[in-house]
């Protein structure tokens, strides 16, 4: 089981995703730090024998997280100067991604917590 796998769909952009993998997604609004969220559009999984591909999302198979927190990306800096009129300026942007830590693929979010806990408490 700890060959298994998911492809997700956020944010307009798909991420290859296991569980314990830590990956910047899009800014998700609605997600506060400790939070659990659901990502419902599996495009692919494979379990380590089976793979399931979706039409074009896998049905009753949604992968779980915890948000960590907000950061910022990389700076992008822009110049325009126009040489003729001495005119120069210069701008930059930042973006805001949401990191989150991939808990659980499939099943139901109350079999991926009593499976932490097991995992913490040595059962």
């Amino acid at each position: 089981m700890s060959n298994m796998y998911a492809i997700i769909k956020t944010g307009g952009k798909q991420y290859r995703v296991a569980v314990g993998d830590i990956l910047d997604v899009e800014l998700l609004n609605d997600a506060e730090n400790g939070a659990q969220v659901e990502f419902g559009e599996v495009l692919f999984a494979f379990d380590g024998s089976k793979t399931q591909i979706g039409t074009p999302s896998v049905k009753n198979l949604p992968v779980f997280a915890d948000v960590i927190g907000t950061v910022s990306g990389e700076k992008v800096t822009c110049l325009k100067y126009k040489p003729s009129h001495n005119q120069c300026r210069k701008w930059g942007h930042r973006q805001k991604y949401t990191r989150v830590k991939i808990t659980g693929i499939g099943k139901n979010e109350a079999e991926h917590k009593q499976k932490g806990k097991e995992a913490r408490h040595g059962a």
